[in-house]
């Protein structure tokens, strides 16, 4: 049992001033419920530049942070909470600084020989020659350090490929090409060290867009997905591996997609997940018996832990 009077006042950090801003709101309206709802002296926080640095000032103890994609993801938030000796939930800086970077995480995996597709790292578009003749088509063009399936660009044919260049550029200076995979999209939800049950997405979209991942209600989730039990293990500790890997913590979730041969093949890796009526690590955390509440109140909690608020301070 958790006191959570022991939690003190906690900030809910959502909003932020990314491109994900508005599913950030709804995410962290839902933890702020679900803390509430557990009797937790919980507080929304529009979170931005201007106020990170006084949540200690304003009297609070911890925070949840529910900031997606650049500036609330990548670590600069994190270090904001570190100088000010302000413990937060998920993983520290280098865990989140190199999740949120999908080219420096797929360096890393193929390093540790974990399988990720084949990609290609785009500085400006003269990168671009010879591209296809590399990784063929179809393929993606993704900004690097964006989430959300913000900004990504299924490229069919060589008329297409610098238009997709220069969307994808538009979010930052580098822009991931990487080979089209034809097989099942699947995520894996980490929770305190263990891989929750794995789940298979599908939709009537070209992929599991921005769109099927907050927008309808046609896209399916299969949770367990309908796997075989050793490619199920092999997939979980695929993605508990790439978690690790990347120095990340307490919980995130780990996409990958399986192959024609029904070979798993990484991603990225997310250090905040969303946390809407969509999201996936809910999903699985139901799948395990466990209630959204549960799920917040066990998040806000590991920050109780002595070493969390050492690592933190």
């Amino acid at each position: 049992m958790i006191d959570v009077k022991s939690l003190g006042k906690v900030a809910v950090l959502m909003g932020g001033i990314s491109a994900e801003r508005e599913v950030s709101l709804v995410s962290g309206n839902a933890v702020l419920k679900g803390l509430v709802s557990s009797g937790v002296d919980a507080h929304a926080v529009d979170a931005n530049p201007a106020n990170i640095g006084s949540l200690k000032a304003q009297g609070f103890d911890r925070a949840f942070i529910v900031l997606h994609g650049r500036w609330g993801e990548d670590g600069v938030v994190q270090g904001a909470l570190q100088s000010i000796n302000l413990p937060y939930t998920g993983s520290g800086v280098l865990g989140c600084a190199l999740a949120m970077d999908k080219a420096r995480s797929k360096l890393i995996w193929q390093q540790l020989g974990l399988p990720t597709a084949d990609f290609r790292v785009l500085n400006s578009d003269a990168d671009l020659d010879g591209l296809l003749d590399q990784l063929g088509l179809p393929l993606f063009l993704k900004p690097v350090r964006e989430g959300s399936s913000v900004g990504i660009a299924k490229v069919e044919s060589e008329a297409q490929l610098k238009s997709a260049y220069v969307s994808a550029a538009s979010f930052g200076d580098a822009v991931l090409a990487e080979r089209f995979i034809e097989g099942a999209e699947l995520t894996v939800s980490i929770l305190d060290g263990k891989a929750l049950p794995v789940i298979e997405m599908r939709t009537d979209n070209e992929f599991y867009d921005y769109h099927a991942k907050y927008e309808t209600d046609e896209t399916q989730y299969i949770c367990p997905a309908q796997l075989p039990d050793a490619l199920t293990q092999e997939v979980q500790e695929i993605a508990l591996a790439a978690f690790n890997a990347l120095d990340c913590s307490v919980w995130g979730r780990v996409d990958l997609m399986l192959d024609a041969n029904q070979r798993p093949l990484l991603l990225e890796v997310n250090t905040v997940p969303g946390m809407t009526s969509h999201s996936l690590v809910p999903m699985a955390a139901a799948a395990n018996g466990m209630s959204f509440e549960d799920l917040v109140l066990g998040l806000i909690a590991t920050t109780l832990n002595p070493s969390m608020e050492a690592a933190n301070a």
